[in-house]
């Protein structure tokens, strides 16, 4: 047995290097390689290799402590025939021992990283073979900004032949179902995606075999790419996680897999204080370093991910859990009163149910409400019939109630804007588009007509009705939903004498229509048997105050009593 210094090895430039984790004690036995300790550079952090087999007999160093090449850590007892270096054995042997192992130069695995970087950037330049058919990789397009989107079918299989425009698989999002289209003519190879799995833009689709033009990306590569050198292997595995593909991260993000519950938390002081600036919870951080130990990348990765999520719910991607302070409501096992069945909610319900609520709890809601004498507008309406059938349109009472608002936009512009409650600013808007909400058996959805004030009676009936068929068939496309003003929702066809519709949020009123009923008027001598529509008018309050909304149902009243008035 010998007695052999522990000293710092070659640290690939760095000068120095903070000691962030101490992984033996005294008395420890260890092997050649096992780790000694561990250090952080600015940029990696990296364990410091035994340089023999042997038994540890001091420790010199404490974490906190700066170290720099040469430097003694520790002293060990070590194994005569386990020496590395010189047989002459000593101090000096150790050193040597250090000094001496260029196949493993942890300290330099940023600059190998880099090395890699620099390979898989020139890997795309490789020139596929010209002529004929190339591979080229189909990525999922814009999605009208949808994120995470589940394929519900796949169109085709390997060995199809598509022409250009060709479907080749089904997404749904939270309102729409959609198809994305091919992008070249060719050759089904592989597909990369099954039915269930959420896609972005930007992901990978499928491989194709593409007749004719230049070649794109030789989508062989990956296969051929050539193992990593031992050097590059031994490396510990934090700049490993800097190399994982965007996709990976954004695919793991949503869920992150965290320590158990009382698991001890492995993290140097660098990476502790890190935390402590970005308000970030280690015992939340699953760690990517040796051990399990949290490193930077880890603490980026998840404030990046924080940031993400709450990104999405404030764009309505989340859910609603209590906002405001308000607390959940806790549900029974309700089992235990009788027999139950449990069924998933829709993607549709569960975004219109987080929609809803959200609204609810950010906008003042009030609601104003009125009655429209709309007996002449009916009898306008019922003498179209005729010229209806013979355009094949059918004009409805809705083409009226949108000329109607689209005219109390116009004169009422406090109605058509929106809040910056971030920037304290007012957004007017100077157009008319105004949603209309369609029943569906999928739920409800809100297509938009666009320009309303623009358009005659006729042209929205025929719009009004295609939109509510393509809503029903779940054949809307995202812009078909995006951009309203104003909504109108009707339960007229249903029943009930007035309502107190949601406002969709961002638009500041929504009106909500009624049953029309005949009811007796009295005209100052008599009464007079009128066809009265109630009218439900859902504002938010920081916008709009009650004398605007009083004279919005009143402008609407006279509008549809007195349809003339829309000429003028």
């Amino acid at each position: 047995m010998s007695e052999q210094e522990i000293k710092v090895p070659d640290l690939g430039g760095a000068d120095e290097v903070e000691v962030i984790e101490i992984t033996v004690s005294k008395g420890d036995s260890v092997a050649e390689e096992d780790p000694i300790l561990t250090v952080e550079s600015d940029k990696a952090s990296v364990e410091l290799p035994s340089p023999s087999a042997g038994k540890i007999t001091k420790i010199t160093v404490k974490v906190g402590d700066k170290v720099k090449e040469g430097d003694v850590v520790g002293m060990m007892e070590v194994e005569s025939g386990a020496q590395t270096g010189d047989e002459s054995g000593g101090s000096d042997e150790s050193q040597n021992d250090a000094d001496e192992k260029p196949e493993k130069p942890e300290p330099e695995k940023a600059e190998a990283s880099e090395s890699k970087s620099d390979d898989a950037e020139s890997k795309p330049k490789k020139a596929s073979s010209g002529g004929g058919a190339r591979k080229e990789k189909v990525q999922v397009p814009d999605m009208g900004g949808s994120e995470d989107v589940p394929i519900i079918e796949i169109n085709v299989k390997e060995g199809d032949e598509v022409a250009e425009d060709d479907p080749l698989v089904t997404v749904e999002s939270d309102k729409a179902t959609m198809e994305i289209p091919s992008p070249f003519a060719g050759k089904i190879g592989k597909i990369l995606v099954s039915e269930g799995d959420k896609i972005s833009q930007g992901d990978d689709l499928l491989e194709m075999q593409v007749t004719g033009g230049e070649s794109g990306e030789d989508v062989s590569d990956t296969d051929e790419k050539p193992e990593a050198p031992a050097s590059q292997e031994s490396s510990t595995s934090a700049p490993k996680q800097e190399k994982q593909p965007a996709k990976e991260e954004r695919q793991a993000a949503p869920e992150p897999e965290l320590p158990p519950a009382g698991t001890k938390v492995h993290a140097g002081p660098a990476v502790r204080k890190l935390a402590r600036e970005l308000g970030a919870d280690l015992t939340r951080i699953k760690g990517s370093g040796p051990k399990s130990r949290i490193v930077k990348d880890d603490i980026h990765a998840y404030v990046k991910q924080q940031l993400h999520r709450t990104q999405e719910a404030g764009a309505g991607g989340g859910a609603v859990t209590g906002g405001s302070g308000i607390p959940g409501i806790k549900l029974p096992d309700f089992s235990q009163f009788g027999d139950i069945q449990r069924e998933s909610m829709s993607r549709m319900q569960v975004a219109t149910a987080n929609n809803m609520a959200r609204s609810w709890l950010n906008v003042p809601h009030v609601t104003q409400f009125d009655d429209a004498d709309i007996t002449e507008m009916e009898n306008f309406r019922k003498a179209q019939k005729a010229a209806g059938e013979k355009r094949g349109s059918k004009l409805t009472p809705l083409p009226f109630l949108l000329k109607a608002c689209a005219r109390a936009l116009a004169e009422l512009p406090q109605f058509n804007v929106a809040l910056d409650m971030e920037k304290k600013e007012i957004v007017h808007k100077n157009y008319i588009h105004i949603g209309v909400a369609v029943d569906t058996p999928a739920g409800l959805m809100v297509p938009v007509i666009r320009n309303v004030d623009q358009k005659g009676l006729w042209e929205l009936a025929d719009e009004a009705m295609e939109l509510a068929g393509k809503a029903r068939d779940k054949k809307l496309k995202p812009n078909e939903m995006q951009g309203a003003c104003f909504s109108i929702t009707s339960l007229g066809g249903i029943g009930g004498t007035a309502f107190t519709p949601i406002v969709n949020a961002p638009e500041i009123a929504i009106l909500g229509v009624s049953k029309a009923a005949m009811k007796p008027v009295w005209d100052g001598k008599e009464f007079q048997p009128r066809l009265i529509l109630p009218l439900s008018l859902s504002y938010d309050h920081r916008a709009v105050n009650g004398a605007d909304a009083a004279r919005f149902t009143a402008l609407l009243s006279e509008l549809l009593g007195d349809i003339r008035h829309l000429l003028l």
